[in-house]
């Protein structure tokens, strides 16, 4: 904690943030590697992982960015109030959170994925493969729940290399199980569009195993032992992590109604939407690399009452995140088949991909540079302002696919509105730092 609010801040995000980068690039190569296999069952498999992916990164967002953003920055503040037992109490109420948000995936999209999926693309192959992915990896949510729930646990007491170690591991091993299962490798059978699914519930088990012997072991830095229930721990955690669920949600109903819209041009549309995409919300992963230690070397020193020196530590993540996304942005925008070419030989596939990432890859920096200050914004607190502008952003982008619907206008026309959402994005985080109420100096 001393690091957190008295030592050099490019040392403290080194620290804080390396092991939440480690864990980034693994995943991201995870995500690719997973594209690739399914990329390899045909454009149908492909589209059926367009629909479900902005469902799977919502469990992702809400139980590690969300609620998990919420548990850091409960533990955080308390630590840095010098208040051990309530980060405690804080620890277990994480817990019992995890426990309900699980029984609400199992059910909603582990037992309901068909009727909701039908809402967005229809009837036919692709919506069959959709939801043989979901029933499979929603049905094990718990595990990828309760393992986001004892990362957060360690995230908020500063301890990033525990909390992201087993899941850089878990991440390598994912990438070879998944194209075992997904293509039939060896002696593993060929579960195709379910492989990725299997592999990830089996990884998040692995991750789930590690942390209870670790963190229940009481071998952690807090305890995670039963405390009598209370509503002021689900409060403090809450008033955070439910405005961020808030939040996930407008994200994930973003790139739903674009997805809805797309399908609408048929399969070979929405496979080259959800490979543009993709690289979107794993851009999102970066920012989350970086904006996972500012959660808590934000809430640290609003614990500590040091506002000044939290917005110095917002302002340099934004700006490293805002030039290393924007850099990768770029570089696609202008060379997107070298993305593209990586997933799909389709014609008409790879020209809607690159359509896309022509016209919105140049503001991703932007973007991930100002959700890169929303995770900053969870550190105070605050989050009233950070989720209103995700709900802006989603109306900006349905309104033009709406009008793009009632005149008849082209894909081209939705993915500008795309980019138009990204940059209110980061104009709206900048201008909540700036003049925010949870950013004013006492």
């Amino acid at each position: 904690m001393q690091l957190i609010l008295q030592g050099s801040i490019p040392r403290l995000l080194i620290k804080l943030a390396t092991p939440n980068v480690a864990v980034v690039v693994t995943t991201a190569a995870m995500t690719l590697m997973d594209v690739y296999f399914v990329g390899r069952l045909g454009t149908t498999a492909l589209a059926s992982l367009a629909v479900v992916y902005p469902f799977q990164a919502l469990i992702q967002m809400m139980s590690g960015g969300a609620i998990g953003g919420g548990v850091a920055s409960a533990i955080s503040r308390a630590l840095g109030a010098g208040a051990v037992a309530n980060a405690e109490s804080r620890a277990w109420h994480a817990m019992v959170i995890a426990a309900v948000g699980s029984v609400l995936y199992m059910i909603i999209l582990g037992v309901f994925a068909r009727p909701i999926f039908a809402l967005i693309i229809g009837p036919g192959e692709v919506l069959d493969g959709a939801v043989n992915y979901a029933h499979i990896y929603f049905g094990g949510a718990s595990l990828i729940w309760f393992a986001f729930m004892f990362q957060a646990t360690l995230r908020g007491t500063g301890e990033m290399a525990k909390a992201s170690t087993p899941f850089i591991f878990a991440n390598i091993f994912q990438i070879g199980l998944s194209g075992a299962l997904t293509l039939g490798w060896g002696p593993f059978p060929a579960l195709g569009i379910s492989g990725p699914a299997v592999a990830a519930l089996v990884s998040h088990g692995l991750v789930l195993v590690y942390f209870t012997i670790g963190v229940l072991g009481g071998k952690g830095p807090i305890k995670v032992q039963p405390h009598r229930f209370s509503w002021l721990p689900i409060k403090d955690i809450m008033k955070v992590g439910g405005l961020s669920v808030v939040n996930s949600i407008g994200l994930s109903l973003t790139v739903i109604v674009v997805t809805a819209f797309i399908g609408r041009f048929g399969s070979d549309a929405l496979a080259g939407y959800g490979l543009g995409s993709r690289l979107e919300l794993m851009l999102i992963g970066f920012a989350f690399g970086l904006g996972g230690a500012l959660v808590t070397a934000v809430g640290g020193n609003v614990g500590a009452g040091q506002m000044r020196r939290a917005r110095r530590i917002a302002w340099t993540g934004a700006g490293i995140t805002l030039l290393s996304t924007a850099v990768i942005g770029l570089f696609v925008a202008i060379m997107p088949g070298l993305w593209v070419d990586r997933f799909t030989s389709d014609p008409a596939v790879h020209a809607i991909a690159v359509s896309y990432l022509r016209i919105a890859a140049p503001v991703f920096g932007l973007f991930c540079g100002g959700y890169t200050l929303y995770f900053a914004s969870q550190g105070t607190g605050n989050m009233i302002i950070p989720v209103s502008i995700t709900w802006v952003r989603l109306l900006v982008v349905a309104g033009i696919c709406f009008a793009a619907a009632i005149f008849d206008w082209g894909l081209d026309t939705v993915f500008v509105g795309v980019a138009v959402g990204l940059v209110v994005v980061a104009a709206g985080h900048v201008l909540n730092v700036l003049k925010g109420p949870g950013w004013r100096y006492d």
